[in-house]
């Protein structure tokens, strides 16, 4: 101690890449959070939860290069652990074990936190939130899901109501397909090349295409397919028109057209489109995939992604397991959007009502006043302290809490209250059941 100073504290400091939020701002996220998992459970999926923690044998089966690099990896006892950095790979993991016990087609959905060391930049995260949903089949899982998806994602953008937004829908064997008609050698590599066409424009990727062997012929090829543009019914009808003479190609379109043909059933005719330059570069997904975006903000990339992959744990089990899935990064997705200044909250206080006991004679009362509003599902806070009256309503003042509920001598001998509004000022003693009745209407 020097001068009455502590010079042992710490400097109060989260590490960069994790977020904290003040109470309102959390409970805008929290409003965003549950309005996602109530639509998911709308759609008949099921909640999943698993370890925070995995076994590193376990969680880095499929993992390599960037990813594992970015893997939280420590050591406990014996025992080689990591944080998940991802909900697919646990997923996986869960499936391969609960296999017998579960119903297919399997339908989980899970909002949970992952972490990744990636280099520390604004807008990316290192701790953050994860909202998927995926629909696991057994040995085969019906096209039609994959129409399920984008009639979820547009009724969750839709209730966020965060703006006008297009989600991107394309299907990988199409692409696929064309390349392999072409008897070209590499199409994972030309696949990662069309996928950055939005980024780094056409003629670049022509020269990236270029750099990697394929002749004039092969590029004009590809990209009188990845331009094709026009209402889905017509880009269809562009894709048919080309002829391709390819078995996977075939499959692709066909897809397509379940999933345009489900999209109108679910009566959403608008925001979607076909985008073929849509490819998601992950080797992972092997069919239909998904990127959404806000129409206003497209600086902002995709806030929603996913799509078709063939076998979801081929690490852990010999059993065939296809599926489709999505994924909103929540974290990532509400910093932009609060950056942007395109959410705020219109919660001042997640508190409705403060009841403040005028003295300690008046203790007791207030205690079955506040479990009273509490059973009429009313956010209700007590004041316990003893300071005088003033400092009970500026701490109301300062919670932004907009009803005080005063009880004092007289309110004790009627077994009423006083309910004061704090925007207007404006009280009145009522019963507890009309106070109950202004405060729920």
């Amino acid at each position: 101690m020097q001068g009455g100073i502590n010079m042992n504290k710490v400097q109060p400091k989260i590490l960069p890449g994790f977020m904290e939020l003040l109470p309102l701002d959390q409970i805008l996220f929290n409003e965003m959070y549950d309005t996602i998992r109530s639509i998911y459970e709308r759609y008949g999926f099921l909640p999943l939860d698993t370890p925070t923690i995995e076994l590193s044998e376990v969680l880095l089966a499929k993992a390599g290069g960037e990813t594992e690099q970015q893997i939280y990896r420590f050591n406990k006892g014996d025992n080689d652990l990591s944080l998940r950095f991802d909900l697919t790979v646990p997923l996986a993991r869960y499936v391969a074990m609960n296999y017998n016990d579960l119903v297919f087609p399997f339908k989980r959905y899970q909002m949970s936190k992952v972490f990744r060391g990636e280099r520390n930049q604004r807008g990316r995260f290192r701790e953050f939130y994860q909202c998927d949903i995926d629909v696991i089949g057994n040995e085969s899982l019906d096209t039609i899901y994959d129409a399920e998806m984008p009639a979820i994602i547009y009724e969750i953008f839709s209730k966020l109501d965060i703006g006008n937004f297009t989600i991107r829908i394309s299907n990988r064997k199409i692409l696929k397909g064309l390349i392999n008609s072409l008897g070209l050698n590499n199409p994972a590599d030309i696949l990662r090349i069309i996928d950055k066409i939005l980024k780094i424009g056409e003629a670049s990727v022509k020269e990236e295409l270029l750099k990697l062997g394929l002749t004039k012929n092969d590029i004009d090829a590809i990209m009188n397919l990845v331009l094709i543009t026009g209402n889905p019914e017509s880009v269809i009808k562009q894709l048919t028109a080309l002829n391709i003479d390819n078995d996977l190609y075939k499959e692709g379109l066909n897809e397509l057209i379940v999933v345009v043909d489900g999209l109108n059933s679910f009566g959403i005719k608008d925001r979607y489109k076909i985008d073929m330059t849509l490819v998601r570069g992950l080797d992972y997904y092997t069919g239909t995939v998904y990127e959404t975006i806000l129409d206003d903000y497209p600086e902002l990339g995709s806030i929603c992604g996913g799509g078709r992959y063939e076998d979801l744990a081929t690490y852990y089990t010999d059993q065939k397991l296809p599926g489709i899935g999505i994924s909103i990064g929540l974290t990532r997705l509400f910093f932009q959007l609060k950056d942007a200044n395109i959410i705020k909250s219109d919660c001042n206080s997640a508190i409705k009502v403060l009841v403040i006991p005028f003295d300690k004679n008046s203790v007791s009362y207030s205690l079955n006043i506040s479990s009273q509003l509490r059973n009429a599902n009313i956010n209700t806070d007590m004041y316990y302290i003893d300071n005088g009256i003033k400092q009970k309503l500026k701490y109301a003042n300062r919670l932004n809490i907009p009803y005080v509920i005063i009880i004092g001598d007289e309110e004790l001998k009627e077994k009423k209250v006083t309910l004061k509004d704090m925007i207007s000022g404006e009280q009145e003693k009522l019963t507890i059941d009309e106070a109950i009745n202004k405060l729920t209407t």
